[in-house]
């Protein structure tokens, strides 16, 4: 299968996307990948896979590359003959943040008629802010940690008690997070924030809470990860993060109950099915007093969160056979054929 990575983009995540992209060459082995970069100002770039590396990109020489266009159907690279088309079976959809998560790319690969690995617009919206996410959690009946909104432009004041943490609605990869022990360091942090989104999200800090990550996809049957629990910091800053992006081989399944695990697994397919079809995606959730908390959706996980899956090469294939389809109309202008038929005029 030849499988076409999409990565880059206009996002602070934009480098994090190239790291995913690398380490999927490590595993994606069997597959054909044609790498397609998009560039900080969204032009898009033909990258040869054998040459493809970190240097390249902060270096400028992708430049050297095949620009492409987009047209119906697939990515075009243009030459004095015309037009030829790139060829891949489907688009896995690897650019985290802004233009990936927010519906941007997914509202192109829809437009074009090209088949792709992602969540949906309408998920991608929900999921990248995650104030839509609390909103989808409540309607889906998944609880959530408790939070409160904070605008740019609003009275910067909090009722719950510290320590709390600041999240930015539109940002992943804790990049704007803060940890504020007390009123003193309330500012500074959302000063910070602020800088990154015009939206933030304040939550209770829970020192030593249990956390989980669950990931998976519908190709047909559920195809579901091995419940990961992540390693115990304060919080993963921008670059632990970063690092852990880079990861290819497969982690331990966490020690708990076959009742917390099956918990967690009917939570995550109540948020994923029908909204999220098409997509690999994981849950990261809280367990507090026995009672499982939604913390956040991540439309387009790190490397795909590879490493929680025994077949993730097997999984994308069977994936790319199970993607929702539009329903195609057919427009043959009958109305304005009556229109001008009535009028005298066909």
């Amino acid at each position: 299968m030849n499988i076409a990575i999409l990565f880059g983009g206009s996002s602070f995540e934009h480098e994090i996307s190239i790291v995913s992209a690398i380490t999927m060459k490590k595993v994606l082995k069997k597959s054909t990948l044609t790498y397609i970069f998009v560039s900080a100002d969204r032009e898009f770039y033909l990258v040869d896979t054998d040459k493809i590396n970190s240097k390249l990109f902060s270096s400028g020489e992708y430049k050297k590359g095949k620009q492409l266009t987009l047209k119906n159907g697939g990515f075009f690279t243009e030459g004095m003959f015309g037009s030829k088309q790139v060829a891949f079976d489907v688009l896995l959809n690897l650019i985290h943040g802004r233009d990936g998560e927010d519906g941007k790319v997914a509202s192109m690969m829809e437009f074009f008629n090209i088949p792709y690995i992602s969540p949906r617009f309408e998920a991608s919206a929900m999921s990248y802010n995650k104030l839509y996410t609390k909103f989808l959690a409540e309607s889906l009946g998944v609880k959530t940690v408790p939070y409160e909104y904070l605008s740019k432009n609003g009275d910067r004041k909090i009722s719950m008690e510290y320590p709390v943490i600041i999240k930015p609605v539109r940002l992943g990869s804790s990049i704007g997070v803060s940890i504020v022990k007390s009123e003193t360091e309330l500012d500074y942090a959302l000063d910070v924030a602020f800088e990154f989104d015009n939206d933030v999200i304040v939550e209770p800090f829970i020192d030593g809470v249990k956390e989980f990550n669950q990931a998976g996809c519908h190709t047909g049957d559920w195809e579901l990860s091995i419940v990961e629990e992540p390693q115990k910091e304060e919080f993963l800053d921008f670059e632990k993060k970063y690092m852990d992006f880079s990861r290819d081989s497969q982690v331990l399944s966490a020690d708990i109950s076959e009742e917390l695990k099956n918990n967690i697994q009917v939570t995550f397919k109540k948020i994923y099915d029908p909204l999220f079809r098409g997509s690999i995606i994981r849950c990261d959730f809280f367990v507090v007093n026995d009672e499982i908390l939604l913390n956040e959706i991540n439309p387009i996980p790190g490397s795909m969160a590879n490493y929680l899956f025994p077949d993730f090469e097997g999984m994308v294939w069977r994936l790319s056979k199970a993607l929702p389809k539009e329903k195609n109309i057919s427009i043959d202008y009958t109305y304005i054929h009556s229109i001008q038929s009535a009028k005298g005029k066909a």
